[in-house]
């Protein structure tokens, strides 16, 4: 077997194969060279600062492939000033090389107007700002949805969301401010659908419920009955309901008159007048605190008479002497003894009463 490996024959395939191998890697390196320009760089010429137009016509003059694109918007520098260079001023490329040049733009990139409409005020004031639009004049304007966004203007025109204008423009916005009160009610009867619709938008209201007489959605029917009625008072933003027909009001009379007993009250007149009494407001009572009698005074009892009054008939037959000198007791009777007994008992006489004078004392003998 091993005489068969070094036979001359496989040894002369072998090398033929080798050489093949290294011939074929010696083309394609050779090819590689050619097709990519080997050994063959052209510098970058410096086109820093200036226009589009110098910097193009520059780089087509060196034979290199450009692409310009705009760079951030910088007010410091002219428009369409060339700002920055990929690859750098001075390095060497291969003549098929892309060169990409950044210039100044004419003015801010343009921005999309987010869309806030019917949004609250605040947050829309916040999303403007972050897209790099500023808020102007503030429009306040009659409407149900207070403090939202109806409208965007720019350059005093309404824009939609979604439109493209400069970064960094002015814009105003109309937000609203509440409804209006008492507005008279608009007369529609008469007028087709359409007409109606356009004269309800008119005087701030919305239109609710349509019912055609016929089922049907044409809006050349002829309005023929409205609630509420023409001339009444309501607030903005309130509904009208509609009721159309093919045919005249005057043709529909007696559905009207079905209608009116629906939805049109009516005020009986022959009662008498409501009237209206105030009510005083009630007031509590002020109470006031009793007064204390003062306690009554208390008098001091007098001693009674001890001895009775003389009567008259001791006075007209008694003969009587007086001695004090003598020494001699009075003699009492058993009459002054009770009435001495009784009156210490006695309570005090009231004031009304006239209190007798203390008689002096009288020795009486009764011969």
């Amino acid at each position: 077997m091993l005489k068969s490996l070094f036979h001359w024959k496989v040894l002369i395939n072998l090398l033929l194969s080798i050489a093949l191998f290294v011939g074929l890697i010696w083309l394609t390196f050779r090819w590689l060279e050619y097709y990519t320009n080997h050994g063959q760089e052209i510098p970058v010429p410096n086109i820093m600062n200036m226009t589009a137009q110098d910097a193009v016509k520059v780089l087509e003059d060196a034979g290199l492939k450009y692409k310009i694109d705009s760079f951030n918007y910088d007010p410091k520098y002219k428009p369409y000033q060339v700002l920055k260079v990929y690859p750098l001023p001075y390095s060497r490329v291969k003549p098929e090389a892309l060169i990409q040049v950044m210039v100044n733009p004419k003015t801010w990139a343009p921005v999309a107007v987010p869309d806030v409409i019917n949004k609250y005020s605040v947050l829309a004031f916040q999303r403007l700002e972050q897209v790099g639009l500023k808020v102007g004049d503030t429009i306040y304007e009659p409407s149900i949805q207070k403090d939202a966004i109806l409208r965007i203007l720019f350059k005093g025109n309404p824009v939609k969301p979604m439109t493209k204008v400069p970064r960094f423009s002015v814009v105003d916005v109309v937000i609203g401010s509440g409804p209006m009160r008492n507005i008279s009610i608009p007369n529609v009867v008469g007028l087709t659908v359409k007409e109606a619709r356009a004269v309800i938008a008119r005087s701030m209201f919305e239109v609710g419920l349509v019912e055609h007489e016929d089922g049907s959605k044409d809006e050349s029917d002829i309005i023929y009955y409205q609630d509420p009625a023409a001339g009444d008072v309501r607030d903005q933003g309130m509904q009208m309901d509609l009721w159309a027909s093919k045919r005249t009001p005057a043709e529909l009379r007696a559905k009207i008159e079905e209608l009116n007993s629906v939805y049109r009250m009516k005020v009986d007149t022959g009662l008498p007048p409501i009237q209206y009494q105030e009510v005083p407001a009630y007031h509590e009572p002020a109470y006031e605190e009793p007064q204390v009698p003062a306690p009554p005074k208390r008098e001091s009892p007098k001693p009674s008479s001890s001895e009775p009054q003389k009567t008259d008939a001791q006075k007209s037959t008694g003969k009587t002497t007086v001695s004090a000198s003598e020494g001699a007791k009075p003699k009492t009777t058993t009459s002054n003894l009770a009435n001495r007994n009784t009156g210490s008992n006695n309570k005090p006489a009231t004031s009304n009463q006239k209190t007798a004078e203390k008689p002096k004392a009288k020795k009486v003998v009764v011969e």
